[in-house]
């Protein structure tokens, strides 16, 4: 398979842009259309990946007819430790604290929420549930050769979007939807609670997105369910983008005043002692995962906790 790089994600542009130029400059029997033949046969195989092959992971034409029926896991595109029910709408990870990653069994709209619950929380593990969006077609990967984490494993192996969910959101009983929206933004709730920003890169345009989840670490069993059977989960749109308010709670603790900024990927949904914490155990935020070099107090929220 051939090599490509993460900005020749789209396939079906280039082809059409061959096409075009064959149709402007060229007659039939062009070397346009071998180019053509040669863009269709390839794989996308990640540079410097040294674990198993993933050729046979491809991308969905930008064209592609996109069902509208009930979400369910894919059947076949699973972790090595999930085990999925008959209906393929429970997703349980046998054992360890990886290998739990499952993707919708087709493409998801933008805006179209993505409902689960949390079925099962296992103690003793860091961490828990991840989600997020891919270009990646479940239809044509192997199992087998899926990685153990979607953070970062496959995030670096592909065109896919996700992050980990705060300990709040993945609590056993919780429902917890998550969707992106045409700027790219992925968002996410739990319960009827507001909506928390988890990153604004998601590449919508081009091709169509599946949705990933990662049943990890603290989180043991999710359930798909219907967005329509709860109306908080489907209501809300446009969904602006939140902001820290003097009202909003820590997304960690759940008890202080949300009055800090991480630098320089900006989530700012931390009080000023988690967000040391975390500074200080991980230096990595979170929502996103990237590196912290810095936390600030913002200040139109300074309070006696942070000061």
């Amino acid at each position: 398979g051939a090599v490509l790089t993460k900005s020749f994600v789209c396939l079906p542009a280039l082809i059409q842009k061959f096409q075009d130029g064959r149709d402007v400059n060229q007659g039939p029997g062009s070397h346009f259309e071998g180019v053509e033949r040669e863009l269709m046969q390839l794989t996308w195989e990640p540079v410097g990946y040294n674990g198993p092959s993933l050729t046979g992971y491809s991308l969905c034409p930008t064209d592609a007819e996109v069902p509208r029926e009930a979400l369910s896991f894919h059947g076949d595109a699973t972790g090595a430790q999930v085990h999925l029910d008959d209906l393929r709408s429970t997703a349980h990870r046998r054992s360890t604290f990886h290998d739990g990653i499952v993707f919708s069994q087709r493409p998801v709209w933008p805006g179209e929420r993505v409902a689960l619950r949390v079925l099962r929380h296992e103690n003793g593990w860091c961490g828990g549930l991840r989600v997020g969006f891919t270009r990646l077609d479940p239809a044509h990967m192997v199992g087998s050769c899926l990685p153990p984490f979607v953070c970062p494993d496959l995030e670096e192996q592909s065109p896919t979007w996700a992050a980990l969910l705060p300990e709040g959101f993945v609590r056993a009983g919780n429902v917890v939807c998550f969707w992106v929206n045409r700027r790219g933004w992925l968002f996410a709730k739990v319960n009827a609670g507001r909506p928390l920003l988890l990153r604004k890169d998601v590449l919508v345009q081009g091709a169509p997105l599946w949705a990933v989840m990662d049943v990890y670490g603290t989180t043991k069993a999710i359930e798909l369910l219907d967005p329509k059977a709860n109306a908080w989960i489907t209501g809300g749109e446009p969904v602006p983008e939140p902001e820290v308010t003097s009202g909003e709670e820590c997304v960690i603790c759940f008890h202080n005043t949300a009055n800090t900024r991480l630098i320089p990927c900006g989530h700012s949904h931390f009080c000023s002692s988690c967000a040391w914490h975390v500074f200080k155990d991980t230096a990595k935020c979170p929502m996103c995962r990237w590196q912290i070099e810095e936390v600030t107090v913002v200040p139109s929220l300074k309070t006696e906790e942070g000061s």
